[in-house]
């Protein structure tokens, strides 16, 4: 088996010798007959050419494949940038969106006042309502450290919504004229007769509340306004509160009664505005 191996490795070694010799013997040939091997290398070239155009064809391939792919890497990266850009001009959209919103909302909200026009007045939105859902008494976002205090009238699209009753640091609950706890004196403003509008919640869910204890003489029809009579101990005069319908004689045939359609829209209430003053200081006060 060893002169096996060494047989071979004489065998290699002149194989080696020989391709050696070859090329040497070659070159020196091309070089003293370089027609002689002419030929020859067109053979080679016709050979190798096409091995080099597919190399060169891979290599382009695998070169454009790669920068393919930086290219893919830096649009994924700048459509992110840009993603993120849109989406931050979105959320600014959003947000200037809303606050002009609000502004138009508010403006919208002064716009209806028109009633006390010298007395002080703050806006408030509505933070917290009856647990039923029924806007009877709601709590808004203004308190004592806005200068709000119990008794100061309510008010919202053009009319009464009703009256504090209690106050904290930075909140004031209201209660408004649908409430059943509630009675406004009122009076017609054509006829100046009186009467008292008082707050019924079942029959809200038809959009009336009651008026009663108007004058069985008074000559009152459909659709006359009631505003807060002069003779309130805790209401401002002068405010709308409704429209009169279903005029009828009260059982005791003593009276007249009548529904009331209010004025506000106490279903869709977001904000209010409170009258920064009481009824004892009303003077020097504007009644519209």
């Amino acid at each position: 088996m060893g002169r096996d191996r060494k047989k071979i490795n004489i065998t290699s070694k002149l194989i080696y010798s020989a391709l050696l010799m070859i090329c040497v013997g070659l070159i020196v040939v091309s070089y003293l007959f370089p027609d002689v091997l002419s030929p020859v290398r067109t053979a080679v070239g016709d050979f190798f050419t096409p091995m080099e155009k597919g190399i060169t064809a891979i290599g382009s391939g695998i070169s454009e494949k790669l920068k393919l792919f930086s290219d893919k890497k830096e649009l994924i990266e700048e459509n992110n940038k840009l993603t993120e850009e849109v989406n931050n001009l979105k959320t600014e959209i959003l947000e200037l969106g809303q606050q002009k919103s609000e502004v138009n909302f508010f403006r919208e909200l002064y716009g209806y006042d028109t009633i006390y026009q010298n007395a002080q007045k703050v806006a408030a939105r509505i933070i917290g309502r009856d647990p039923n859902g029924a806007c009877t008494v709601f709590t808004v976002d203004k308190g004592a450290d806005d200068g709000i205090t119990p008794d100061m009238n309510v008010l919202a699209g053009g009319g009464l919504v009703g009256i504090v009753t209690e106050t904290g640091k930075n909140w004031s609950k209201i209660r408004t004229i649908i409430n059943d706890d509630s009675a406004v004196s009122g009076r017609f403003q054509i006829t100046s007769d009186t009467c008292v509008v008082k707050g019924n919640k079942k029959r809200m869910d038809d959009g009336y509340i009651d008026v009663e204890m108007i004058n069985l003489n008074a000559e009152v029809y459909d659709n006359y306004e009631v505003v807060t009579s002069y003779i309130s101990d805790k209401y401002l005069p002068g405010i709308l509160i409704g429209y009169v319908t279903n005029v009828s004689i009260d059982p005791s045939e003593l009276n007249k009664r009548a529904y009331l359609t209010p004025v506000v829209d106490f279903e869709h209430l977001e904000a209010v505005l409170i009258i920064k003053a009481v009824r004892e200081s009303l003077e020097g006060l504007d009644e519209e």
